[in-house]
C-alpha cells in the first residue's frame, strides 16, 4: 500500500471512530435535557447548539489547516471531543437540582454540546486531507470514504452504546454512553497521534467549507434555475431535521426505553447506507434526477405520516402533552409509567416497519436535488453555488430542531411530522414545476436555438 493510500485509511479510520461517540451521544440528548428539567424550546436550542457551532468553526478551521497543517487541527478537534464527551458523561451523574462551579446540570449539557461542535467541526479539513493525498481522477473515490466513515459511525455508534442503558423508560440519565464516545474518541486520538500524517503541501487547495457569503449568493440567485432548487434543498432538510432530532424525545413521549431508541437511530443508519449506496445510486441514472427527486419528496412525505399516525395517541394524552410537563414529571406516576411501558413495547414493531419510507425519502431526495444544483450551474460557478447548497443545508440543520421542538412547545407533538410532510408535498410541486418549465424551455431552443443560447438549462440523466 503506497503512502497516499495509507493517508486514506487512516482519516476514514479517525473519522468513522470518531463518529461512533458522536451517533453514541445524539440519540439521548433530548432524554438527558429533559431529566434536567428543560422544557421542549430549550430542548430545541440543546440539539441546534452542535450544528450552529459547526457552522460557525468549520470554516475556521480550514482556514487554520491552510496554514499550519491539516494534522495539528485534526488532533486539536479529536482531544476537544474525547474531553467533552467525557463531560457530557460525568454531568449525566449528577442529579436534577445539583450545582457545579454554579451552574445548573442543563447549563453543563449546553456547554458540553458547543465544545463538541466546536470540537468536531474539523469535517472540512478531513475533507481537505483528502483532496492533498489524492489525484484529480481519484477524488471522488477519497470523498466517498468520508461517507462511508458517516454510515459506520451512524450505524454501529447507536449499537455500541445500547448495552450501556437500561430497558426502563423512566430510567435516569446513565454515565455510561458519554465516557464510551469519550474512550471511542480517545482512541480516534491515539492513532492519529501515531500514524496520522501531515497532507498538507505547496499545492494543496484550501479547504472548502466556508460561510455562507454575499459573493456566492449573487452568483447562485442570478440563476433562475438555481433559487427554487435552493429553496427545495433548504425545506427538504428541514423537514428531515425535525424529524430526526425530535425523534427521541417522540419515542420516550411513547413508552420506548432509551435502548429501544439506540436501536431505532442504528436501523436508521443501516438504511441510509443501504439506500444511498446501492439503490439510489441505480436510481439515478435510469429515473434521472428531477424523477428521483419528486419520489424521494413523497416518500418521504409519506414517511412523516405514517410516524405521526404511529404517536397520533400523543395529541389525545393530556398527561404527557409535552407543553405541560416534561417525561421525567410524567414517569413519577406509576400508572401513567405502566401505560407508556406497554404501549411502547406494543408500538416499537410498528414503528421500524414504517421508518424505511422516510428513510428512503430523504436517501433518495437528498443527492438528487444536490445533483440537480450540480447541473444547473456552469463550470465555472461550481464551487460558488455548492457552497451555497451546503450552507442551505447546515442552516435548515439549525433551524430544523428549534422549529421541531417549538411546536412541542406549543403543545402539538405531532406537527414536527406532519408539517414536514406538508414542507415535502410542497419541494414535489417546485420540483415538478421546475421540470415542466425547463421542457418547455428545452422545447424552445430546439424549435428556436439562437434565442436561447444564453439560458442555462438543468440536463438531466434521463428526460
Amino acid at each position: 500500500m503506497n503512502r497516499n493510500k495509507f493517508a486514506q485509511l487512516i482519516i476514514f479510520v479517525i473519522v468513522a471512530i470518531d463518529l461512533l461517540g458522536f451517533a453514541i451521544i445524539l440519540p439521548l440528548m433530548p432524554r438527558y435535557g429533559d431529566f434536567y428539567n428543560a422544557n421542549a424550546m430549550t430542548l430545541g436550542f440543546l440539539m441546534a447548539c452542535f450544528s450552529t457551532m459547526q457552522f460557525i468553526f468549520a470554516p475556521i478551521w480550514g482556514r487554520i489547516s491552510d496554514r499550519i497543517g491539516r494534522r495539528p487541527v485534526l488532533l486539536v478537534g479529536l482531544v476537544g471531543s474525547t474531553f467533552f464527551y467525557g463531560v457530557f458523561g460525568w454531568i449525566s451523574t449528577f442529579q436534577a437540582d445539583q450545582l457545579f462551579l454554579g451552574l445548573a446540570p442543563l447549563t453543563w449539557l449546553f456547554l458540553s454540546r458547543i465544545g463538541a461542535g466546536i470540537s468536531g467541526a474539523t469535517l472540512s479539513t478531513a475533507q481537505a486531507f483528502i483532496s492533498d493525498s489524492t489525484t484529480k481522477a481519484e477524488r471522488g473515490k477519497g470523498m466517498a470514504l468520508i461517507g462511508a466513515a458517516f454510515g459506520v459511525g451512524f450505524t454501529f455508534g447507536p449499537l455500541i452504546g445500547a448495552p450501556f442503558v437500561g430497558t426502563d423508560a423512566a430510567a435516569p440519565p446513565s454515565a455510561w454512553p458519554g465516557y464510551i464516545a469519550s474512550m471511542i474518541s480517545g482512541t480516534a486520538l491515539l492513532i492519529a497521534i501515531f500514524k496520522l500524517p501531515e497532507s498538507l503541501h505547496k499545492g494543496s487547495k484550501p479547504a472548502s467549507s466556508h460561510w455562507l457569503n454575499l459573493s456566492e449568493l449573487r452568483t447562485a440567485i442570478s440563476k433562475p434555475t438555481v433559487i427554487p432548487l435552493l429553496a427545495t434543498i433548504f425545506i427538504a432538510t428541514l423537514a428531515f431535521a425535525q424529524f430526526e432530532m425530535t425523534l427521541p424525545y417522540m419515542t420516550k413521549l411513547i413508552g420506548m426505553s432509551d435502548r429501544d431508541n439506540f436501536y431505532i437511530f442504528a436501523y436508521i443508519g443501516f438504511l441510509l447506507t443501504i439506500f444511498q449506496g446501492g439503490l439510489i445510486r441505480r436510481m439515478i441514472p435510469k429515473l434521472g434526477e428531477f424523477r428521483t427527486g419528486i419520489f424521494g419528496a413523497v416518500c418521504l412525505a409519506t414517511g412523516l405520516l405514517l410516524i405521526a399516525w404511529v404517536a397520533s395517541d400523543l395529541s389525545s394524552s393530556s398527561e404527557i402533552n409535552p407543553a405541560h410537563t416534561t417525561i421525567a414529571a410524567v414517569t413519577q406516576d406509576p400508572a401513567v409509567l405502566e401505560e407508556m411501558e406497554k404501549r411502547g413495547r406494543e408500538l416499537f414493531p410498528i414503528l421500524m416497519m414504517v421508518l424505511p419510507v422516510s428513510v428512503l425519502g430523504f436517501a433518495a431526495v437528498t443527492p438528487a436535488l444536490q445533483a440537480m444544483l450540480s447541473l444547473g450551474a456552469s463550470d465555472s460557478d461550481q464551487g460558488e453555488v455548492l457552497g451555497v447548497g451546503q450552507s442551505m443545508s447546515a442552516l435548515a440543520r439549525i433551524c430544523g430542531p428549534i422549529a421541531g421542538y417549538g411546536m412541542l412547545e406549543l403543545g402539538y407533538p405531532l406537527m414536527p411530522y406532519i408539517s414536514g410532510a406538508v414542507l415535502m408535498i410542497v419541494v414535489a410541486l417546485l420540483l415538478a414545476r421546475l421540470k415542466n418549465m425547463l421542457d418547455r424551455r428545452t422545447a424552445q431552443t430546439i424549435e428556436n436555438p439562437d434565442h436561447s443560447a444564453s439560458s442555462p438549462v438543468v440536463a438531466t440523466t434521463q428526460d
